[in-house]
């Protein structure tokens, strides 16, 4: 189950009470493509923030996977390694690494949960920069398909999962 109402009007409640203020917004959507942008800002370091990063199955929500449990995930850091949730009953690949610099940048082709059986191009690229004695990251996301992809009906529910996923990665609490 990858998007489930009921726990998700629950983690909105509890998110606004402990997360980073978060900037998101879709920058432009089609029937054929979508733009998405979400910033926020965090005391961590780049160097902490990237630990964090490359372990999604620390931040990335259990409410977003298909077994139902973020430890099911796994990044291989590395060009054309996998962001991979395996379980029992299965396995996804939810992105693969076209490029990376560690404490600074990430970028997937990643066609996460319903994009994935869509014929579409992902790409999702993460910026982290020093901040003060903290760090500011940027998810920027663009996906490109034909029209009867519908991604402008899709793009405000990305846009949601992305801005839960940079909140949480941003939480100087380790709680989630």
């Amino acid at each position: 189950m990858y998007f489930n109402k009921t726990k998700l009007g629950a983690f909105l409640v509890f998110s606004t009470l402990i997360s980073t203020p978060v900037q998101a917004e879709v920058l432009s959507s089609s029937p054929s493509e979508y733009t998405l942008k979400q910033e926020a800002e965090t005391s961590l370091s780049p160097e902490e923030l990237w630990d964090r990063l490359i372990h999604p199955e620390t931040w990335w929500h259990p409410d977003h996977t298909y077994s139902s449990s973020s430890q099911n995930l796994s990044l291989t850091l590395e060009v054309g390694g996998k962001w991979l949730e395996k379980w029992e009953a299965g396995e996804v690949l939810h992105g693969t690494i076209t490029s990376f610099e560690p404490n600074k940048s990430l970028i997937l082709d990643a066609p996460f949960g319903p994009l994935k059986d869509l014929d579409v191009t992902v790409t999702w690229s993460i910026s982290i920069m020093p901040n003060g004695t903290g760090s500011k990251v940027v998810f920027h996301e663009t996906a490109y398909g034909n029209e009867d992809a519908k991604l402008n009906e899709l793009a405000p529910a990305v846009d949601f999962v992305k801005t839960e996923a940079i909140k949480r990665l941003t939480q100087t609490s380790n709680k989630h």
